[in-house]
């Protein structure tokens, strides 16, 4: 089983990059470039999270990213950046099966605005080849204009890691190595059904890692373990159109519907929580992978207790 380096391990115990800083904690990180300067953040107390509703979808991922202090605030000059869309099939954008081309497009343009040295997009399709997904789905074409790579995930890239916080993956796990190695990990979901309950967030990082279907023996406790390792820098929920019913891939427009939301946050269970009640209309009980992440420290699901910035564009 292979030891994570020096990088890797202060990356899973929450103290380096983007990640440095606690829950709950006031954030007053160095403002974040002109993105936070137009919203009068410069010195302010950034938001747990941010909603944002509107039809224009570079829009609306810009403003929310803005509203949570830029991404400058996130990514460094020089740094190496992955983004983990949702492209789990060959679908086109309309079904909602995939993240929105355009969400991620724009994060890897304001990626590479605030300096990143490289922006590489991925994902390990479940129903299709990596080729077919990316083309189909929209995101390689829109990404390849955005500056960024889409990454095909080759074998010589997946080790099997230690996981120093597991509770049920004691034994480690297979992971993709430039996921762990990358210095800004961003999770950009699509809100969607799953027989798990909803795919969002938390499930989201099943694409980085191997032996899938064996998860499933303690999907939540499973998928707060690899999350622990795979803990993302930022995520964004696409809830621009979601789907409803047939989920993972879909395929019917009958089973979609438009919301026009897009959700920012560095706590990937807030962001999973809100997607869940407040824009799905699910109980938290019915996803209980949430629940599992919050009992292994990677967030809250009381949003009752966070800031959460709302915008109307």
């Amino acid at each position: 089983m292979k030891q994570l380096s020096r990088a890797e391990f202060l990356k899973v115990m929450g103290v380096a990059g983007a990640g440095a800083a606690a829950f709950g904690t006031a954030d007053l990180l160095g403002p974040a470039g002109a993105e936070a300067d137009e919203l009068g953040l410069l010195g302010a107390t950034y938001p747990h999270m941010t909603v944002v509703h509107g039809t224009n979808v570079a829009a609306i991922t810009r403003k929310a990213v803005a509203a949570l202090g830029g991404m400058k605030r996130f990514v460094k000059p020089g740094q190496h950046v992955v983004i983990k869309p949702n492209i789990c099939t060959a679908r086109a954008p309309k079904y909602a099966a995939t993240t929105n081309p355009t969400v991620v497009a724009t994060l890897v343009s304001m990626c590479k605005a605030a300096g990143a040295a490289s922006v590489h997009v991925m994902d390990y399709p479940i129903s299709a080849t990596p080729q077919s997904a990316y083309k189909t789905s929209g995101i390689g074409a829109a990404v390849a204009k955005a500056g960024g790579k889409m990454v095909i995930m080759s074998s010589a890239n997946w080790h099997k890691y230690a996981i120093p916080k597991a509770k049920w993956l004691t034994s480690g796990w297979t992971f993709y190595r430039e996921a762990l190695n990358a210095d800004v990990l961003i999770n950009v979901p699509i809100l969607k059904q799953h027989s798990a309950g909803l795919t969002i967030g938390g499930k989201n990082m099943m694409g980085l890692v191997k032996s899938r279907g064996t998860l499933h023996q303690n999907l939540s406790q499973g998928i707060a373990d690899i999350t622990t390792l795979l803990r993302p820098d930022l995520t964004i929920v696409d809830c621009v159109r979601i789907l409803v019913r047939n989920g993972p891939t879909g395929g019917s427009l009958s089973d979609v519907r438009v919301k026009n939301i897009v959700i920012a946050s560095k706590d990937v269970v807030a962001a999973d929580t809100y997607a869940t009640t407040k824009v799905f209309g699910k109980k938290l009980s019915q996803v209980p992978y949430i629940a599992a992440m919050a009992r292994s420290g990677l967030g809250t699901t009381q949003l009752n207790t966070i800031s959460i910035a709302k915008y109307n564009l």
